[in-house]
């Protein structure tokens, strides 16, 4: 049994053309077809009667687990998971660091048909000190011994691949892929990453480009398979 992953900044549904349409979202996400995907930027705006996040789950059947980092009177904001897996548990966590934009992190806990794979998707701040100590903090989650399979993956924003945040996410980790996700159109910088442990059940990573994808938002997907 393979486990197909997936992270995606979604950009509240507004294209590399500025155009806010989610439902080419919902159609990069069918063409994804992955068991568990990680969204950044879920702006929850009403669509035809339904907020965001239930509209991209209804449209994909999946089930949604939301992880708001920004709390409006009308629109909430921030991450949020879609997966087809049964569901254990939920943990969300503040990552906002005083004077700085709201972060945060969803920590899930999944069946992955009898394993239990722990699942931490997040985007993070846009300086690099903020960066060190979100990634200190994501690190505390990791218990290992509590689940047979651990991943972490999102919008990490992180430019420089020698910066301490992916130095000591590799080590914990191992070394996985930089592929590069941003912007859409013309890809140059490896901002959303994937990290598996085990790594050895990680067979693979890649960049999910098509013409959509493309033009769907400002990010491409980061796609992942791990060997159950």
């Amino acid at each position: 049994m393979n486990l197909t992953l997936a992270t995606y900044n979604i950009h509240a549904c507004i294209g590399a053309d500025g155009r806010y349409e989610p439902e080419r979202i919902v159609q990069v996400l069918r063409e994804l077809n992955a068991d568990v995907v990680a969204l950044q930027e879920v702006e929850h705006h009403d669509v035809d009667g339904h907020d965001l996040l239930d509209y991209l789950a209804a449209k994909t059947g999946l089930t949604a687990v939301a992880g708001p980092t920004l709390l409006r009177k009308t629109r909430h904001y921030g991450n949020a998971i879609l997966t087809r897996l049964p569901i254990l548990a939920v943990n969300r966590v503040d990552l906002t660091l005083p004077g700085h934009e709201a972060r945060g992190a969803l920590d899930i806990t999944l069946d992955g048909n009898g394993r239990r794979v722990q699942v931490v998707a997040t985007h993070l701040g846009l300086r690099p000190w903020e960066r060190r100590q979100q990634v200190r903090e994501l690190l505390k989650l990791f218990n290992i011994g509590s689940a047979n399979i651990y991943v972490l993956m999102g919008d990490l924003n992180e430019w420089f691949l020698w910066g301490r945040p992916l130095r000591w996410l590799h080590a914990h980790f191992k070394r996985s892929p930089h592929c590069a996700t941003f912007p859409a159109r013309w890809p140059c910088m490896a901002l959303d990453r994937l990290w598996v442990h085990p790594r050895r059940r990680l067979a693979k990573v890649e960049v999910h480009a098509s013409d959509l994808a493309r033009v769907a938002s400002d990010h491409l997907p980061l796609k992942g398979i791990i060997e159950m």
